[in-house]
């Protein structure tokens, strides 16, 4: 139920906070005073697109806040998109509209989508406009009322039909798989057994280049170190050169200390030489190569980066494609074992989708009846008594059969005694179909999911004894769930358990739309204005007071 509507900065409305009741609640006021502002107010914190032109003039901004008592399927919904809300704490919708375009939605000061608040918005409000009657005329909606009005349960329908038709695509994609599998079987024969006879194996590709680099590289280091050792090879190598002048050093040594001291230090340089020379031979040996094993190695990288390249897949998708040529020529071989086996499954869910299908058109032309007689009792207070109205449910051949079940459902009337039944808009007259709608409206909506409905002027075009029963009907369903009515009827207003009056407001340029409460006098008086126009009478007072004793 709607609690509170805080309005800042929309058009005409400067600033407005107002507060709600159950019950009915009727909204009055002159034409062009602002009532159609204020349901547009309403809409943008429902998720209605969010129009720069709602910006009072000279506003950086547009701002509306709706609290309510959230239902149960709304909390649920809520927190499916991880906005956690308690049942019974209120729920608080803000969003916001620049002047210069954007907005921003928040509830329960959480940001979300305007998706989710159009999904929540259904949920929490029902608006009927003024010109909601082009889509009743519409029979592609009309199925979707029905099912709301019987709470028709769709959503096994729709899985049962997603699923078989999922199983569809599956076959279908596995008949032109094996099909073309099979007009390549010869080449698909080859190509296993080429990929086989090369036997790729996980990583292979990355593996050989990292081994041919290395022996590459130890290649080239194998070189830099013959030169290096050839310096300590022969007879006028370095360390040769050392040892000699070593000998004839140990020859002179007793001739002077220093000479002795030499002899020292060249001995250290002949056992360090050595050292060295040993490491060198030492790492030689260590990182020599093969010349046949990198011959080997470059081969197979080669096979198999233009295997890569035959199959126009990269070296790591080498084993992938083997497994998947391989499962491909299998199911050739196989023949139709596993198309058997799909086509049973279709089988199974086609079955499946008729049986849910099915029950759902009988629980349809359950629900069809039930609205049929529910309209039927609000057409006679309307002066419609020899009018009937029928829901049609007609079942649709296979190939038209959808998510929403196996049915066109579509709304019919007949105008008088004997008279064929057909669509709305063919035979009702302009005042006729305003009260088939409002007959309609009334009915679907004692059954509908929304906790608030709102009518917008649903009583224009009618006056005296119909505009009575109007109010008669929407006071009735106000006893149900709470509900607010755009009007100018007084019959209707009177029926008003709250009454709001919106008036427009002039201070030398600037404009402004304001809403009151009105206690019993104001609205005895409004009710008189609306009886009697520019000048409101006794005898227009008078009436006002009758049609609120009555109420």
């Amino acid at each position: 139920m709607l609690t509170g509507l805080s309005i800042r900065d929309v058009v005409l409305i400067e600033a407005l906070d107002l507060e709600f009741a159950n019950g009915l609640g009727v909204l009055t006021g002159e034409t062009g005073a602002g009532k159609s502002i204020l349901l547009d107010a309403l809409g943008l914190a429902l998720g209605a697109r969010a129009d720069s032109g709602l910006v009072r003039a000279g506003a950086d901004k547009a701002q509306v806040t709706a609290s309510f008592d959230a239902p149960a399927n709304v909390v649920a919904l809520l927190g499916e998109n991880d906005i956690e809300i308690d049942v019974g704490e209120p729920l608080l919708i803000r969003r916001s509209v620049k002047a210069d375009g954007g907005s921003k939605a928040f509830i329960n000061d959480q940001p979300c989508s305007a998706a989710l608040l159009r999904d929540v918005g259904a949920s929490l409000v029902e608006i009927h406009g003024q010109h909601d009657d082009r889509g009743l005329l519409n029979p592609r909606g009309h199925r979707a009322l029905l099912d709301a009005f019987g709470r028709c349960d769709t959503a096994t329908v729709a899985a049962n039909f997603t699923s078989w038709h999922e199983a569809k695509v599956r076959l279908d994609i596995a008949r032109e798989a094996l099909e073309n599998a099979a007009r390549d079987q010869e080449w698909l024969e080859h190509a296993v057994a080429e990929l086989a006879a090369f036997n790729p194996q996980p990583g292979e590709e990355e593996e050989l280049a990292g081994e041919r680099s290395d022996m590459q590289k130890g290649e080239r280091i194998a070189e830099d170190l013959k030169a290096v050792l050839e310096s300590f090879d022969g007879p006028k190598s370095g360390l040769a050169l050392i040892r000699s002048a070593a000998r004839k050093l140990d020859r002179l040594a007793d001739a002077h200390p220093l000479l002795a001291e030499a002899l020292t230090s060249l001995d250290r340089a002949v056992i360090e030489a050595s050292e060295a020379e040993d490491k060198l031979n030492a790492a030689a040996r260590a990182i020599e190569y093969e010349p046949a094993r990198l011959d080997e190695i470059e081969e197979r990288l080669f096979e198999l980066r233009a295997l890569a390249r035959k199959h126009n897949v990269a070296p790591d998708g080498i084993i992938a494609l083997q497994e998947r040529l391989t499962a491909q020529l299998q199911s050739i071989e196989a023949g139709g074992e596993g198309l058997a086996l799909l086509e049973a499954e279709v089988a199974a869910k086609h079955a499946a989708y008729v049986t849910s299908a099915t029950a759902l058109s009988e629980t349809r032309r359950v629900s069809a009846a039930k609205l049929d007689a529910a309209v039927k009792v609000e057409l006679a207070p309307l002066k419609l008594d020899a009018a009937q109205f029928q829901t049609a449910v007609e079942q649709l051949p296979e190939d038209r059969w959808a998510a929403s079940g196996m049915d066109r459902v579509e709304f019919l009337i007949s105008t008088n005694p004997g008279a064929p039944f057909a669509p709305l808009a063919k035979i009702a007259s302009g005042g006729e179909l305003s009260r088939f709608i409002l007959a309609l409206k009334v009915a679907l909506a004692e059954e509908g999911g929304a906790a608030t409905i709102i009518f917008d002027e649903i009583d224009r075009g009618v006056g005296g004894a119909v505009a009575a029963a109007i109010g008669e009907r929407l006071a009735r369903l106000a006893t149900r769930t709470q509900l607010l009515a755009v009007t100018h009827s007084p019959q209707v207003a009177a029926k008003g358990k709250a009454h709001y009056f919106i008036a427009k407001s002039s201070q030398g340029t600037v404009t402004r739309t304001g809403v009151t409460l009105l206690d019993a006098e104001a609205r005895r008086q409004e009710i008189a204005r609306m009886l009697s126009g520019a000048e409101v009478t006794d005898e227009a007072r008078a009436q006002a007071e009758r049609l609120l004793e009555t109420v």
